[in-house]
């Protein structure tokens, strides 16, 4: 299958805190969308693995994406090496995007700084073809998307650039309320976390509010680039 956009988070409900206002946008236009989630969350204080993976399911559907695949690495503990490279790849052959979107070049959570390296090296990586690597029993040939963006998670990191999600902002805390086990939840009996109370959600539009604001827009989602970004036209900046 192949994809315009996939967004790929270390754990399940990454991409739907970070960008899934941008993926109901692209998607509005046409675009098909892929979802890609590193590892399960199972060191996650609520819920269990295999919740989290009917969640993202759930989710998936809510959002109309195409697809939603899980590496199965390790949550926590992956490193940075050859051989959890080499577990991306064959995703990012396999749908041969046009743009991915991943996490956070710094964060809270130790895992989005290593993820977002390792899923950018991916890419790169991925377009060498002496790098051989194979899915459902075929061949696969190499593919470097053209753009690799990354979102913005807890800390405040500057944009390089900010999508308008206005028009999406609903949909995208619905999106993210189908996590319904790491979200606020007042008829949930398990432990608190910084994550499960109220005021996290008011944080999630408060952040999309100031990332619209400079933009002229309600609500926004930031992203930060490795490179310079370019135009043909200026009228094409908001």
């Amino acid at each position: 299958m192949k994809l315009d956009i996939l967004a790929i988070g270390v754990h399940p409900d990454d991409i739907e805190l970070a960008c899934a206002g941008t993926l109901l946008g692209q998607i509005a236009q046409g675009n098909k969308v892929g979802l890609l989630d590193l590892t399960r969350g199972e060191l996650g204080t609520r819920g269990t693995p295999e919740l989290r993976l009917d969640e993202a399911e759930k989710s998936r559907q809510l959002m109309g994406a195409e697809v939603r695949d899980n590496v199965g690495i390790a949550d926590g503990f992956f490193q940075y090496n050859e051989e959890t490279v080499k577990k991306i790849i064959p995703y990012i052959r396999k749908y041969r995007p046009e743009i991915v979107l991943c996490n956070a070049i710094n964060d809270r959570h130790p895992d989005h700084g290593r993820a977002a390296k390792l899923v950018a090296d991916a890419c790169y990586y991925s377009g060498l073809k002496m790098i051989a690597t194979n899915m459902d029993g075929a061949v696969q040939k190499e593919w470097r998307p053209k753009q690799v963006y990354h979102y913005i998670q807890d800390y405040h990191i500057e944009p390089d650039f900010v999508v308008d999600i206005s028009e999406h902002f609903v949909k995208k805390i619905e999106l993210v309320m189908a996590f319904s086990s790491q979200f606020y939840n007042p008829n949930s009996t398990e432990k608190n976390t910084p994550i499960s109370s109220k005021a996290f959600i008011d944080f999630l539009e408060a952040r999309a509010a100031s990332y619209g604001r400079p933009i002229g827009a309600k609500y926004g989602e930031g992203y930060t680039v490795n490179r310079y970004l370019g135009v043909k036209n200026l009228f094409d900046l908001k």
